[in-house]
């Protein structure tokens, strides 16, 4: 075996102890070859960069199949090998991974006009096959990690499409510790003032943190045992670099104030478990008043569960604990992704119908509505902003469960169900009481939608309170059909019909 690839083999005998990882090393023979003589800006064989890409995705411990299209997925951009010849030599997954990922790296605009280029065909990939994200993931952290090889500006345009699109991207879809990494790495080339301010505040913060945990670790393990509860792991979780500064920028920077800098997190068997353990955290010791968060029983909109708590310890530390089962945990590191990763009895299927595809096929919604790049980014904008600001939870009549931004109202809520729904409102009862279709919305609130059959869609004054991207862009579509064609014809981004039209008036 090349003694190149004996380390990236023996990560993945990790967890694949016995299984045939053939393909792999026919990937990297093929890529070494496709690759011979090849160096990247660093000086270095171009063969680590798809070695480190594929070594990203093994600590991951995704399939043969994602391992190998690592391998392989800079071949038809960087070498005279193409897709047609991968096609012939490797299983047709892999080469409908690398195509993909040759689409996503060929870009023909600049500035503004890539960025949503580059925003379309991520999308599109994306909704196609997922695996796509994942070597795109592996790729860019790579990529990142020897950013000091380029010039200034490009090194800061990675990095900050990184937290624009990859980041984000990487958190809408559960997978938090792939965004922690990614985020981390872009970091100090998007704000690097403030990630010089922030190493120096916290050094030695964590080692320190981590030393008084000790002792609570311990003690907790010893809790455990004698209630007979058997904990699959029990571990300290340091806060990633990037998610502490965002934390710091809402408590006006005092680290005194951020009590999650080094957590303890209990994995356990079930979920009547995170419970037990929860009790018996609250018996040894005092919780702090609002801060028990029960995000088993109301996810948070990425899927995230857990149980949170923080409490004063004897020696007057504060702790947060975070307490779930093993397969939340993946779900909470890796989401999506976690459906992927290989499983003892071979390849992980692809979870169809799992609800996180919901919002990638939304997103592909968006872009096939959308022609104008402007209009694009705009509404992009608007759907970050969905995706990360604050949410609530409300209810159905039948008790079917909605996540919902902050001071939504009955119209996003009917939006959120189904577009004719929302079309023809023409009242709210919450609670039972009937309410203005102005009504900010509340956390478990019951709301029963009144229509109106006769009503031939939205009012353009929704527009005015409406909250979600998705209420908003179908009030706005809605308004452009009733519009006649004279107007239709002079909405920007509709240069065809403006064009007639100025022909048209000489």
């Amino acid at each position: 075996m090349d003694d190149e690839l004996k380390p990236l083999m023996n990560a993945m005998r990790i967890y694949i102890p016995h299984g045939d990882l053939t393909l792999v090393e026919r990937a990297f023979l093929f890529a070494k070859k496709a690759h011979q003589g090849q160096l990247r800006q660093t000086g270095e064989p171009y063969i680590n960069h798809v070695i480190a890409t594929a070594r990203r995705l093994a600590d991951w411990h995704f399939s043969p199949t994602i391992v190998a299209a690592g391998l392989l997925h800079d071949v038809p951009e960087d070498t005279p090998y193409s897709i047609e010849e991968i096609r012939k030599q490797f299983p047709k997954d892999i080469a409908a991974i690398v195509a993909a990922e040759t689409k996503l790296s060929t870009l023909r605009y600049q500035g503004v006009e890539r960025y949503a280029e580059n925003l379309r065909k991520f999308i599109l990939a994306m909704v196609r096959d997922v695996r796509v994200l994942f070597v795109k993931f592996a790729d860019r952290a790579h990529n990142l990690e020897t950013l000091s090889a380029l010039p200034e500006h490009k090194r800061r345009r990675i990095a900050l499409e990184t937290l624009e699109i990859y980041a984000p991207i990487a958190n809408r879809l559960g997978m938090g510790e792939i965004r922690g990494l990614l985020e981390d790495l872009s970091f100090p080339y998007v704000l690097p003032e403030e990630h010089l301010w922030l190493t120096n505040l916290i050094k030695g913060k964590f080692e320190e943190k981590e030393q008084r945990l000790k002792t609570v670790k311990e003690e907790i393990k010893k809790e455990l045992a004698k209630a007979k509860i058997s904990a699959l792991d029990v571990h300290g979780r340091t806060k990633h670099l990037f998610s502490l500064y965002r934390k710091l920028l809402r408590y006006d920077r005092d680290l005194s104030k951020v009590y999650d800098l080094v957590a303890i997190r209990i994995i356990v068997p079930t979920v009547s478990d995170c419970y037990t353990v929860l009790g018996i955290i609250h018996q040894r010791w005092k919780p702090l008043k609002g801060r028990i968060k029960d995000y088993i029983a109301q996810p948070k909109p990425n899927g995230y569960q857990s149980l949170h708590t923080t409490v004063f310890t004897d020696e007057g530390e504060i702790v947060e604990f975070q307490i779930r089962t093993k397969e939340m945990h993946e779900e909470a590191e890796f989401g999506i992704a976690a459906h992927w990763r290989y499983k003892e009895h071979g390849e992980a299927g692809q979870p169809k119908h799992h609800h996180r595809l919901r919002w990638l096929e939304e997103l592909a919604h968006i872009q096939k509505e959308l022609h104008d790049r402007k209009e694009f980014l705009e509404t992009i904008e608007e759907l970050k902003i969905d995706a990360f600001q604050n949410r609530i939870f409300v209810f159905t009549p039948r008790g079917d469960v909605l996540d919902l931004p902050e001071q939504s109202t009955p119209i996003d809520f009917a939006y959120a169900i189904h577009t004719d729904l929302g079309d023809h409102c023409s009242g709210a009862r919450i609670n039972g009481a009937m309410a203005a279709l102005e009504t900010k919305l509340n956390s478990g609130d019951i709301i029963e939608i009144v229509t109106d059959a006769k009503r031939r869609g939205p009012s353009p004054d929704w527009l005015k309170f409406v909250r979600t991207r998705h209420a908003r862009q179908t009030i706005k579509t809605s308004a452009r059909r009733g519009v006649g064609s004279w107007i239709r014809s002079i909405i920007p981004g509709n240069h065809e019909k403006q064009q007639t039209l100025k022909r048209k008036r000489k």
